[in-house]
Order: C-alpha cells, then structure tokens, then sequence
C-alpha cells in the first residue's frame, strides 16, 4: 500500500494532505548539528552514505513526516562530469574549472562519485517504512549550469546568462552534459529505491521569458521524457523557483506529474491558473514558520484552502530556515494533520 504522499502525487485528493518540507533535514535539527560536528565537511557528509541515511531519516524519526527526502546536493552531477567540488566554511560551494573560462571538453567524467548517493538511498528505504515516500532528487540543468560556468553562486547569474546569449551553443553543451547525466543520475536513484524524484531548478527566476523556455523548460522536458520511459510509475516534481507567471506554462510544457509552488506565488492564483487536477506542492513562507505565531496558523491554512480542490502535498515555498524552532514545525505539522 502507498503512502500518502505518494498517493497524491498520483493524483489523490484526501481530506488530510501530507507533508514534508524543504530541508527537513538540516541544521535546525540538533541530532544534524551533533551529526556534522563529527564527521566534518558537508561534502564529506554526504559521501558516508551511513551517515547521510542517518541525515534523511532524522526528520522522519521526529516528525513522521510523509516523506523522507535524500540527504544530498544538487552539485554532485558537476562533480560526476568532472568539475572538482568543494564546501569552503562561510562562502559556500566552490567548483574548478568554472566553465566560463574553461571548455567542458577538458572536464573527464567521474560517474562513480555517484555512487555512494545511491548506497544512501538503498539504505534508507530499507529503513523507511511503508507508510513514508522516499523521494529523490537533482538540480535542473539551468540552475547546475549556473554553478557550472560561474564556478560558484551569485546573485543575478550575470556569467551564466550573459554567455547564454554571447555563445548559446556553448551553454547548450553545457545543459546536454547536464540533462544525460541527471537522466542517468535519477534513474539510479530510482533503482535504488526512490519512490517519486523532484527537479530543483531554484535560478530559474532569473532569466527572461524566451531564455526560460530554452534553457528551462526544454531541457526539464528532456529529463522526464526520459525518466518517464525508464520509469513510468515514478512521479516527478518539477520546482522552477521564481518563475512566477511563467510557472502555468511550465506546467504544462514540461509535464511534470506534479509541481512545486514557491512563497512568492499566491495560491488561490496558482490553484486557478495550473492544469486542473495537477498535484500541486507548497507554499507557505519559510520565514512564516521561522516566525511561527497567529500568522503561522492563518497562513498555512490559507494554503490549505487554496489547494483544496486538487491533489496538494503542503509543503513550504524553499528550504526551512536553519534557525527554526522545532515547536513552530511541530506546530505545523499539527495544522497540517488536522485538516486546517
């Protein structure tokens, strides 16, 4: 028997909907905390595929949440094609060679750097139980390529979009890199126990309407065309942050068995403007839940009345926040479990 979750990103619309957010396992979790102190860097962390089953299941112990999320990092595909990954304390993820600089023909492919990714999933579906979906996931080509020609984040992807539109086959090498190996990367995932994979393309806000459709839209359709046909039962999330009126077209363009809504989106818009009946994830504001009070309890239920009509897994618009009160979650999941 499905759980829950997995249920309604098949279609079901039940009373209670389920529940899991965006990071769930992370650094507002003292066992996380005790976790990374021991074991060092993140990187490092995510490679001792026993302590990154530990990670996932973490939220899973405390909460019940409906699903367990892999504890992994969307910059693992770079670092299968090549690119050296490194977490520096305070600054965030560093990739060398940046790809603006550097031609991805020089890069030598590592696929076997996936392989502890899979390993962690295969270890924390057989500690899951069946009640709780295992979801994988992966970057969506836009938002890695970002990372890939910059070498590390920024603000506005000036790098990545300005070299979009001076040398477009150069970035389109780039995304098919990208796109083959996350086709590769999630149907592994899947053999290993996945039970439904969300594309996080968390830049795709930054670009204008015709680039999105290229560098966004195309490529996703590429990735659940051909997970799809190697996994017809897996359901895909796609979640193009930012894409605000953009995310209809996205919907519909891409696929998707389901999509993410993120916090900037009002949901009585995107419940009337989404494909009928289409499964739809979110969104209430992380910091909303980093604030917690009268407003937590007002605004989680205007996102459970927004989606009422259709298939809804709540969730909320990006990760939580890594100063979270576990009593605000814990409040949440109350609000969520109690129907409103």
């Amino acid at each position: 028997m499905p759980g829950l979750l997995l249920e309604t990103l098949r279609g079901h619309n039940g009373a209670i909907k389920p529940v899991w957010l965006m990071r769930q396992a992370g650094r507002y979790l003292p066992e996380y905390r005790a976790l990374r102190a021991e074991k060092g860097g993140f990187l490092e962390l995510v490679n001792d595929s026993e302590a990154a089953a530990e990670v996932t299941i973490q939220p899973i112990r405390r909460f019940g949440m409906d699903g367990a999320i892999l504890f992994s990092d969307i910059l693992v595909i770079p670092h299968a094609l090549g690119q050296k990954l490194e977490f520096l304390a305070g600054e965030g993820p560093r990739l060398s060679p940046p790809l603006i600089d550097s031609a991805l023909e020089a890069l030598t492919a590592v696929p076997e750097r996936l392989e502890p990714i899979y390993r962690t999933v295969s270890l924390v579906r057989g500690l899951l139980g069946p009640e709780t979906t295992l979801l994988g996931f992966a970057g969506s080509p836009w938002t890695v390529a970002t990372y890939m020609i910059a070498g590390e984040g920024s603000r506005d992807h000036h790098a990545s979009r300005a070299l979009a539109y001076r040398d477009p086959a150069a970035v389109q090498a780039i995304i098919d890199a990208i796109v083959d190996s996350t086709v590769i990367y999630l149907s592994g995932q899947i053999r290993a126990g996945a039970e439904a994979v969300q594309l996080f393309d968390s830049w795709s806000g930054s670009l204008a309407p015709h680039e999105f459709e290229r560098w966004v839209i195309a490529p996703t359709l590429r990735i659940v065309e051909a997970v799809r046909a190697l996994h017809p039962d897996t359901p895909i999330i796609g979640f193009p942050k930012g894409a605000g009126e953009k995310l209809p077209a996205y919907a519909r363009e891409t696929t998707v068995d389901a999509i993410g809504v993120d916090e900037t989106i009002d949901p009585v818009w995107a419940h009337r403007n989404l494909p009928a009946d289409l499964p739809v994830q979110g969104n209430l504001d992380p910091l909303q839940l980093l604030a917690g009070g009268p407003g937590l309890e007002t605004h989680a239920r205007d996102v459970l009345a927004a989606f009422e009509g259709r298939p809804h897994v709540f969730n909320l618009g990006h990760g939580i926040d890594k100063e979270t009160p576990i009593p605000h979650v814990e409040r949440l999941l109350e609000i969520v479990r109690q129907g409103g």
